[in-house]
């Protein structure tokens, strides 16, 4: 038991010690740039005054407003799909193929598509193609499947229809999933990096997109890169404080269904 304990401070220690980095290198002052001694001590908000013209509000504008648009849509469909294979659609195979496909492997026709479509450029080739998510559909389906069904079979009776079901009877019974999935996928879409450098231009490149290339044209500018880094992972860091026990649980019920 100890030994476990142990094991798992050493991990957890691990983890947080580049989050200790970044959240050091946000506020490092530049005078420890210049020395080059970054045991330095000193707090400065120089490295976030700097942002400002840097593009990166815009780029955290563009994550913001897409992932929002995804994230509703993802719960739309997916509350949809799940309920649909719920009630014997034989849709579970291909939910789990797409689950367990890269995705960078769709890359090329979904560039084409986009392409014939005429969305290349534009904020819907960042929302369209993730209008559904195999994640959802399946974390939201192992939820259905824990709700006694003689609630469906009741409401079907008083002659509700499978929209006002879904509506007035599951979505409120999934409310706490639906949160937790809806974290889950904004979060999913807010990391994406490679895939807005191949489908827009700099105008529309999400906020990963941009730390990226920000990355590569100022390498040495750790101040700026982690005060950079740090407002870019900010709305993360506090959607999983604040929801960290339902993720968890919503998770793992999911995976253990």
């Amino acid at each position: 038991m100890i030994g476990m304990r142990l094991l798992t401070l050493v991990f957890c220690l691990f983890v947080a010690l580049p989050l200790a980095w970044l959240v050091y290198a946000a506020f490092i002052p530049a005078e420890a740039l210049v020395r080059a001694n970054i045991a330095t001590f000193g707090v400065t908000l120089d490295n976030f005054t700097a942002l400002r013209g840097s593009g990166l509000w815009r780029a955290m504008g563009v994550s913001v407003g897409s992932s929002s648009l995804v994230v509703a849509a993802q719960l739309l469909f997916g509350l949809g799909a799940a309920y649909a294979i719920r009630n014997g659609a034989p849709l579970l195979g291909g939910v789990m193929v797409l689950l367990a496909l890269p995705s960078e492997l769709l890359l090329v026709p979904l560039y084409r598509q986009l392409q014939g479509f005429g969305l290349l450029d534009t904020v819907w080739a960042l929302v369209v193609p993730f209008l559904a998510s195999p994640l959802v559909i399946f974390l939201l389906l192992q939820a259905l499947r824990r709700i006694p069904w003689e609630v469906v079979e009741a409401a079907r009776l008083d002659g509700a229809t499978e929209l006002t079901i879904v509506r007035r009877v599951i979505a409120p019974m999934l409310r706490p999933e639906l949160v937790a999935s809806g974290v889950l996928a904004f979060a999913a879409h807010w990391n994406l990096v490679l895939y807005p450098r191949v489908m827009t231009t700099e105008s529309l490149w999400t906020v990963q997109a941009f730390l990226t290339e920000l990355l590569r044209t100022r390498p040495f500018e750790w101040g700026l890169l982690g005060a950079a880094a740090l407002v870019a992972s900010a709305p993360i860091i506090i959607l999983y404080l604040l929801l960290e026990r339902r993720l968890i649980e919503v998770f793992e019920a999911g995976f253990r269904s």
